[in-house]
């Protein structure tokens, strides 16, 4: 892995945080993605007055990833809050449809990156086609 890259990613993740509508909860979070061609995707988080509604900034970076590649082979993730934090289920369960059990996750304050957790660490069942039955069904 390349530093110059993880540190690129994690100033675009604080420089998308800024741009966080954190309206309600006043938490914002930054994500940067680095794909395996090196791209770097950020996304920030986007709250809604109808809290479900509410999309994380690792979700909104997820789905532009998607929308602009139609995959997400990305190297690894940083994620940058206000303090240490873990990313939510639902992020994480989003996460473990695009990326594997040992994708990397840097987890960084707005002074510097806190640490490296795989994606297996956050979330070590999650929810995956296998547990469909083939009719769709659970």
């Amino acid at each position: 892995m390349n530093d110059r890259n993880l540190n690129k990613a994690y100033d675009l993740a604080k420089e998308v945080r800024e741009k966080a509508y954190a309206r309600y909860s006043g938490y914002k979070v930054g994500c940067a993605i680095v794909l395996n061609n090196g791209e770097i995707v950020t996304g920030c988080n986007v709250e809604n007055a109808s809290y479900g509604a509410t999309v994380c900034a690792e979700r909104n970076a997820i789905f532009s990833v998607i929308a602009k590649h139609g995959s997400c082979e990305a190297a690894y993730l940083v994620l940058v809050t206000k303090t240490e934090a873990s990313p939510c289920g639902m992020c994480l369960q989003v996460m473990s449809e695009f990326f594997p059990a040992d994708f990397p996750i840097y987890v960084a304050d707005e002074k510097k990156i806190l640490g490296k957790k795989l994606l297996k660490d956050f979330l070590p069942l999650p929810f995956q086609k296998e547990n469909l039955s083939k009719h769709g069904s659970h």
